[in-house]
């Protein structure tokens, strides 16, 4: 059923979901020409089912050259999980013009957004239920989920780890894009950054729990959701 897209109509857990009170800033790429890389970030969550439940993935990607620059996996959708994957990104590739999540509450808090005006990034959002606005990622999610994902069918939040991160390191550096003249999204990134970044995606800290999740693994085996 998964190799041929075959799938329960049952609803899905729910990763945009806005949160009262919260800034909402305006899209800022509209007729925008996104044309090198570190000009727009974007970042976005999906969730990653396994036997027991879901884990939430957020990935950042850089759109000019659609590498993803780094990504966390949680088994809840507390917003740190994704401050942590927009701090490393922006540690080990610099910063862009201007970053573009959707108005999830973990995109508009203010340690995500705050983290996004301390570095001097311009903020942008989707328009609220806009998917087209943040097209690449979704598109990314897509390829994630038919060539990995659905595939593998993981066993727990290891299984899920290792597999995720072997196919962002074939996809950065080995999956050719037919927009990119057939080139993979990191080589493109490299051509194109600031002097001085690198592009290498971490994977050793990419699982990200919850504190009671993390004090659990002391007893049992980690994440097993």
């Amino acid at each position: 059923m998964r190799r041929i897209g075959i799938e329960a109509l049952g609803p899905k857990p729910r990763t945009t979901k806005p949160a009262p009170g919260h800034k909402v800033y305006p899209y800022l790429l509209r007729d925008l020409t996104v044309e090198r890389p570190n000009q727009v970030w974007a970042a976005d969550i999906t969730y990653i089912p396994l036997p027991r439940g879901f884990l939430y993935l957020v990935a950042v990607i850089d759109w000019a050259s659609r590498a993803v620059l780094s990504w966390r996996l949680s088994n809840t959708m507390d917003a740190s999980f994704c401050v942590a994957a927009l701090e490393d990104a922006l540690a080990r590739y610099g910063k862009p013009e201007i970053f573009n999540p959707d108005q999830g509450s973990q995109f508009t808090s203010a340690a995500f957004t705050g983290t996004l005006l301390e570095a001097g990034v311009r903020v942008s959002m989707d328009g609220r239920g806009r998917w087209m606005d943040n097209v690449f990622i979704e598109r990314f999610w897509r390829s994630l989920k038919y060539e990995e994902v659905y595939l593998k069918g993981y066993a727990d939040g290891r299984e899920a780890k290792a597999g995720i991160g072997e196919y962002f390191a074939f996809y950065n550096e080995q999956r050719l894009h037919q927009a990119l003249g057939y080139r993979a999204p990191m080589a493109v990134w490299r051509e194109g950054a600031a002097p001085g970044a690198h592009g290498h995606v971490d994977n050793a800290c990419a699982l990200t729990t919850c504190p009671q999740a993390q004090q659990n693994q002391q007893q049992t085996e980690p994440l097993a959701a």
